[in-house]
């Protein structure tokens, strides 16, 4: 795992906690889109059953897509596009050159 500081394990933390919530999030909405119909209006057995199936194989690819997204995303934050560690440097607006 390496050495990690505090600062990076708790961003870790708190970056999978945003994953899993928004992830939920996600889910619960699309879940409510495609079998919402299931819990408005009586519908028969067959319909009824494919909806629910519908919506929770709808509920489970956003979770897992949004998760792995954000995840995906958070690893390469502190890389450059060659694979090399950014050095650390707070922001400077208005300045051009990263050694101004």
């Amino acid at each position: 795992m390496g050495n990690r500081s505090r600062a990076d394990r708790d961003a870790v933390t708190v970056e999978i906690g945003y994953a899993v919530v928004t992830a939920l999030l996600g889910a619960f909405l699309a879940f409510g889109a495609v079998a919402g119909p299931v819990f408005t209006f009586e519908l028969r057995h067959p319909a009824r059953g494919l909806l629910l199936l519908a919506g929770t194989a709808a509920a489970v690819l956003v979770f897992v897509s949004r998760t792995v997204h954000v995840l995906w995303r958070f690893s390469y934050a502190g890389e450059n596009r060659r694979g090399e560690s950014r050095p650390n440097q707070p922001s400077q607006p208005g300045r051009t050159r990263p050694d101004s």
